[in-house]
């Protein structure tokens, strides 16, 4: 009786202590930050602890946190005025993202050359200041192309970070400053000279069409690529809206995470998720939140959707994701996306 007592009793310990995290290093993910542009008045007025109030408590419960920074940190440099929008966000900002629980952040992207090499330089200092690492973006394009490493539970995390997006006179040169481009040479020698240097590599691209849920032909091959030379995870924004999620060869690809903190009033970018990855020896779990980002609800600032709203997101991704092969199920604000039973996924053309 004595000895079935402790078997129970061991159970019970087993079973409360939280699944979340407890084998591998979890990497919270989201989409385009943007703290500028039509949230200008807001933050002035609020703060830019603001867009994290309701979503930080999340960011900080894993082991890294990661997102694109889609604007200068600057208050200098010379605006590039040879495209619609730009933005840059007061430097303010670095120490509101390092307080939300940002880790790493991505800067290879449209518009974080958008007040120049003056305008990066800043941003760069600024980051640094606040022990933010960064990746995707530099004074050269070796600069741009290397990767962050970070450490957590004893291993070494790698992140990668590209750009597939115009204008082309952002990308990096041998002498010039500006972002990665994501070119299939140099995506495969970055990931196989970090995986030399790390235990994990996970790789983030801004690519697409804006405003499309399907990923365009060449995100799927270059998202396949970069998982041939070593990739464990692919993370993805710039469509401002969601893509679906693909496993292939057992690695997760997620084309788009729609955006996170973006000052926009767009009604077409109304929902999103934060993306748990979770780095095991044995490959990477994705768990899912979804988020509410529709400016006329949200007023700027991320919101965890559970119940129904929750579960229509899901149903969006699941939709989106379905021609993967790929399933998201779950409940209570919290899905797991895995290979369905009757994969289809698309295969390249």
């Amino acid at each position: 009786m004595r000895q079935a007592r402790q078997i129970v009793a061991a159970i019970t310990l087993l079973l409360a202590v939280p699944a979340f995290g407890a084998e591998g290093i979890v990497v919270t993910c989201v989409g385009d930050i943007m703290l500028a542009g039509s949230a200008t008045p807001t933050l002035a007025r609020t703060g830019y602890d603001y867009p994290f109030a309701k979503t930080a408590r999340e960011l900080r419960r894993g082991d890294i946190a990661i997102g694109n920074l889609e604007a200068p940190l600057t208050e200098r440099g010379d605006e590039y005025r040879d495209k619609t929008y730009r933005f840059r966000a007061e430097p303010a900002a670095a120490a509101a993202l390092k307080r939300a629980g940002f880790s790493v952040l991505t800067l290879a992207n449209n518009h974080i050359m958008d007040y120049g090499d003056v305008g990066l330089r800043n941003t760069l200092a600024t980051l640094a200041r606040h022990g933010i690492a960064h990746t995707g973006a530099g004074s050269s394009l070796a600069d741009a192309r290397r990767e962050a490493v970070v450490m957590a539970r004893g291993k070494r995390v790698a992140f990668l970070a590209y750009s597939l997006t115009f204008p082309a006179e952002f990308y990096a040169g041998a002498k010039r400053a500006g972002t990665a481009p994501g070119y299939a040479p140099h995506v495969r020698e970055d990931i196989r000279r970090a995986k030399a240097k790390a235990d994990y590599v996970v790789v983030s691209f801004h690519w697409g069409e804006e405003r499309t849920e399907f990923p365009k032909q060449y995100q799927i091959e270059t998202a396949r690529l970069a998982i041939d030379a070593g990739a464990d995870a692919i993370i993805g924004h710039h469509p401002h809206v969601l893509q679906g999620i693909e496993f292939y060869r057992g690695k997760p690809i997620l084309y788009s995470l729609g955006n996170f903190a973006f000052g926009s009033r767009s009604t077409a970018a109304d929902r999103s998720v934060m993306a748990l990855l979770t780095l095991t020896d044995d490959g990477c779990a994705v768990e899912l939140i979804p988020l509410n980002v529709l400016h006329g609800e949200t007023r700027f600032q991320p919101t965890i959707l559970t119940g129904k709203k929750g579960m229509e997101v899901m149903e969006r991704l699941n939709r989106l994701s379905e021609p993967f092969g790929t399933v998201i199920s779950g409940s209570g604000g919290r899905f797991t996306a895995r290979v369905s039973g009757n994969d289809q996924r698309i295969a390249a053309r």
